[in-house]
């Protein structure tokens, strides 16, 4: 099993039945009894280059999602208030939306600049659907909207490839930074948003590389409003970064060093001003200027839809047809090298892995000044967050942005909604299905203490290719189950039966 053809063969298996590449390998301990139990996992990536049956998972669970929040015709009911919120590993909460943000610069004017467009604002009604329309013959309609937004141009860029003309006239600095703090951008266009719109409005959106890597914005709205009102929203919003200056570096190649206490100046050994005292130094200036300030390009498309519609479904398919990719992955092709496109991906990644992407950063030190928080081990160019990556190029945060009343439900519910379904046909149809909280970290003892203690197994190439096997022969169990569950309940001559002596589904990973 360790031959790479049959490493090649195992892998075109499972991703022919939908199964985990990359499984994962759990023991589980019961300590009230002793007994060890091995549970095999999916790895759960949501990248295709990693393992595209997980992450084709993931992006059917962002499908449903989407669908399920956009095209309402009431509104949806409060979140239960007793449940236990349990978000995924990597799934941090989502944002709080719903009230602006508490300003960065507390003592810094917060009134709109001069040279920015007027909002149009409206009283905001109580209400997070839009209002229905009626069309000829007493029809009624509710449409919604799909608006795509992109961040202006930084040079000329050769048409089709995505490369620029020339590289040395292209402002990768602007783009690196824009990137970084795209997510501002967005929030400060939803709170302008509702302010016009007249209701709150909600929102699944995804944020996407355009060909030329720099992030633009596919977002399904619920509910209308007139184009020209998101147009007008668009142009006149804008987000401001209120940081020290960082313009050019002050070291380069030899950077300051950690005394215990201060990070210190090479030569001088003085200690860098700390991230207080610069930001002190900033409020007390009068004529200080934000770090950088973004706002969105001229290209604004806006579409209204209908739910259960061909063009709804085509619209929510194509707002998620990238989640799977990296920024950096997104338009290029395995085993095809394009020299001028990677240049163009080199030269971005080397912008952002040298600009601070947060307070903590480790790149303040270039400029002298001391990280918020700092402490031993920092290093300029080797900021751990995931927006120096070559893979995310200044996206280090999440790529689905959803506010909080889309579907007041979490992703783990989501999940556990398209998981009920199977279960609830294979129970009406007589199947056993175990209960998959018989070793959840949340069982606990007669003590109060957890039961189950689980560790992760290191697995050699041989056990993870019968790991993967004995999962796709799972997986046709369960679709054998499914199918024939289906069948019964209506009333259809079963397929054929390939259900195990005991008919029992693992509940674990009901996925037919």
């Amino acid at each position: 099993m360790a031959d790479p053809l049959a490493h090649h063969v195992v892998q075109e298996l499972a991703l022919s039945e939908g199964v985990c590449v990359r499984p994962v390998l759990h023991r589980v301990t019961d300590l009230e009894t002793g007994e060890a139990t091995t549970v095999v996992m999916p790895c759960k990536s949501t990248r295709e280059s990693r393992c595209p049956s997980c992450a084709a998972a993931a992006r059917r669970v962002r499908m449903q999602q989407c669908a399920e929040g956009w095209h309402l015709e009431e509104e949806p009911g409060p979140p239960d208030p007793d449940r236990s919120v349990q978000l995924d590993e990597g799934d941090p909460p989502t944002p709080e939306d719903d009230d602006d943000p508490a300003p960065t610069r507390q003592t810094r004017s917060t009134r709109r600049r001069s040279d920015a467009a007027d909002l149009p604002v409206r009283p905001v009604e109580d209400r997070t659907i839009g209002v229905t329309f009626e069309g000829n013959l007493g029809r009624r309609y509710r449409p919604s909207m799909f608006v795509t937004l992109t961040l202006p141009s930084y040079g000329a860029i050769v048409p089709g490839r995505g490369y620029p003309i020339d590289y040395d006239d292209y402002d990768y600095r602007t783009a690196a930074l824009d990137a970084m703090h795209f997510t501002k951008l967005l929030d400060r266009w939803i709170q302008n948003l509702r302010r016009c719109a007249g209701f709150k409005v909600q929102y699944f959106g995804a944020i996407e590389a355009q060909r030329r890597l720099a992030p633009h914005f596919h977002v399904a709205l619920r509910g209308a409003m007139p184009r020209h009102i998101i147009r007008e929203v668009t142009r006149a919003t804008y987000a401001q970064v209120w940081w020290p200056p960082f313009e050019e570096p002050i070291y380069e190649t030899s950077f300051p060093e950690w005394d215990g206490v201060d990070y210190l100046d090479p030569d001088t050994h003085l200690p860098l001003r700390t991230w207080k005292e610069a930001m002190r130094q900033l409020d007390e200036d009068p004529d200080a200027k934000p770090a950088h300030t973004l706002s969105f390009g001229r290209q604004v498309d806006v579409k209204g839809l209908l739910g259960g519609t061909p063009d709804a479904d085509r619209a929510v398919r194509y707002l998620t047809k990238y989640l799977t990719k990296s920024v950096s992955e997104t338009y290029t092709q395995e085993g095809v090298f394009d020299s001028a496109y990677e240049e163009h991906i080199s030269r971005l990644h080397q912008e952002v892995n040298v600009l601070p992407c947060s307070p903590s950063c480790a790149n303040w030190l270039r400029y002298g000044i001391q990280p918020k928080d700092a402490g031993p081990g920092l290093v300029p160019g080797r900021c751990h967050s995931d927006a120096h990556s070559w893979e995310n190029l200044g996206l280090g945060g999440r790529r689905v942005q959803v506010s909080r009343g889309w579907s007041n439900k979490t992703l783990a519910e989501h999940r556990a909604d398209r998981a009920s379904v199977v279960r609830q046909v294979l129970e009406e149809a007589g199947y056993t299905v175990q209960e998959a909280n018989r070793m959840c970290a949340q069982t606990l003892t007669d003590t109060g203490a957890p039961r189950y203690q689980w560790s992760t197994v290191a697995l050699p190439p041989e056990k993870a290719h019968a790991a993967i096997i004995s999962s796709v022969l799972e997986r046709r169990r369960w679709r054998s189950q499914y199918e024939q569950a289906k069948a019964s309940l209506a009333g259809l001559e079963p397929p054929v039966d390939n259900r195990s002596a005991s008919g029992t589904v693992n509940q674990s990973g009901v996925s037919p």
